[in-house]
């Protein structure tokens, strides 16, 4: 190039225009730049930023005593219809008449009335009856008593005469043997001429005579003791037959009192009836209001039993009544604080952080079911906690669906997204609490 040339041109660098063409564009060193900075940012704060563990469910607002929920009135017999003194939505107290029904027979009372009458007529027979058998009974008493005694005189009576004629045949004996020695004594004596034969015949009469009344005393002896074993067995017979009277008396009062008792569950039974029979309107049980007619309407016969109409009692204790997933049920216990959002109350929920949220009602658990409802779910029981009020009853009336999250742990959000990555439950308390340990339930 002359030196007259105008412009310097520079010597060709290959290195430099290598280097030109592979080093990264400006903006893409800029956007590498940021996402590492949201990576390091988003590490930090998933590890130090708390998140509030919770197991969510629905369920809908109740009364907390099972006698304050809605409930069916029934008719108390079996009738017709006549007169509702009520509609829907109608307030009532409690006593209040709701419906009025009339028995298809017109005078079952009076028949009832009667059939009273007659059984309380029965009842007093057997109980007269009754009365007079256990008189009857005593007087057999009495009687065998008395016989028993007369038997024991009769008795001691033979037993006396027995022994009389025990010493008379002992002395009628002695007499025969003295009888027998003599003459023995005057044959002797007439055969050495010392005696005359009048006196032998003498001794010999005496000696039959003797004997005589040896035989009538053995006769009498034996009369005496066959009427001592009749007198004995005529006693033993008064006891026994005193004894079967007393008991046919016995069996007699029995069927009596049976039969009484008898009359009196039939007069129970009457009387059952009878009080239903005069109860033929439907009360009240409680201030509530009238939900639904479901029977009745058209004045059609019902039975005893049969739904006539749907109460909602007034009640100021409200509850909610939660179902949540067997899955979270282990980790629910009761004093748990719960967030409430009814259905029909504007709110925003913060699931993690429970502090921010709008519109939600603070609750506490009071109970857990035992069992589920057949379908893997478990009722829980949220009352108020105290801290802030729930909506009036205008707000809040049974039935208003809700949703509740009951709060467990406390965890780091990074843990709460790896956990729920990969499916697994929340943390679960490494012990159960003392109250809750079934060892120490069982043993109290």
């Amino acid at each position: 190039m002359s030196a007259r040339t105008p412009y310097r041109v520079a010597a060709f660098d290959p290195d430099r225009a290598a280097w030109a063409l592979v080093r990264t564009p400006r903006a893409a060193r800029l956007v590498a730049r940021l996402l590492l900075a949201f990576v390091a940012a988003s590490a930090v704060v998933l590890a130090v930023t708390p998140w509030q563990q919770s197991a969510a469910g629905a369920g809908r607002v109740v009364a907390y005593a099972p006698t304050e929920r809605q409930q069916t009135l029934e008719a108390p017999i079996e009738g017709r219809v006549t007169r509702w003194l009520v509609r829907e939505g109608s307030r009532v107290r409690a006593g209040d008449r709701v419906v009025e029904i009339t028995d298809n027979d017109p005078a079952i009372l009076t028949r009832l009335g009667e059939e009273r009458a007659a059984v309380v007529a029965r009842r007093e027979a057997a109980r007269a009856r009754a009365q007079s058998i256990a008189s009857r009974a005593e007087s057999l008493e009495a009687s065998r008593r008395a016989a028993i005694a007369a038997a024991a005189l009769r008795t001691r009576m033979a037993q006396d005469r027995a022994r009389a004629a025990t010493q008379a045949l002992a002395a009628a004996e002695a007499a025969h043997e003295t009888a027998r020695l003599n003459v023995d004594r005057q044959r002797g004596l007439s055969g050495q001429g010392l005696s005359s034969t009048r006196a032998v015949e003498l001794a010999e009469l005496e000696f039959i005579r003797t004997r005589t009344e040896v035989d009538r005393a053995r006769a009498t002896l034996s009369a005496a003791r066959s009427e001592e074993s009749a007198v004995a067995a005529d006693a033993a017979r008064v006891g026994t037959d005193g004894a079967a009277s007393i008991d046919d008396a016995r069996a007699s009062r029995a069927s009596a009192l049976a039969e009484e008792a008898s009359a009196s569950a039939e007069l129970a039974r009457i009387e059952v009836r009878l009080a239903r029979q005069t109860t033929q309107s439907v009360t009240a049980p409680r201030d509530g209001t009238i939900l639904r007619l479901v029977g009745g309407q058209g004045g059609e016969v019902v039975k005893a039993g049969d739904a006539l109409a749907v109460l909602v009692p007034d009640t100021d204790a409200r509850a909610v009544e939660l179902w949540l997933d067997g899955n979270d049920v282990p980790l629910v216990s009761e004093g748990r604080h719960v967030r409430i959002q009814f259905e029909g109350w504007p709110a925003v929920q913060f699931v993690g952080w429970p502090s921010v949220a709008a519109g939600t009602f603070g609750g506490r658990v009071a109970l857990v079911d035992s069992t589920d409802n057949g379908q893997g779910k478990f009722r829980v029981l949220i009352v108020p906690d105290g801290r802030e009020a729930w909506p009036s009853g205008r707000y809040l009336r049974q039935g208003v669906r809700a949703n509740g999250w009951v709060l467990l742990n406390r965890v780091r959000l990074g843990y709460e997204l790896w956990r729920r990555f990969n499916g697994f439950p929340p943390v679960v308390s490494p012990r159960e609490p003392a109250g809750a340990n079934p060892t120490r339930e069982a043993g109290k």
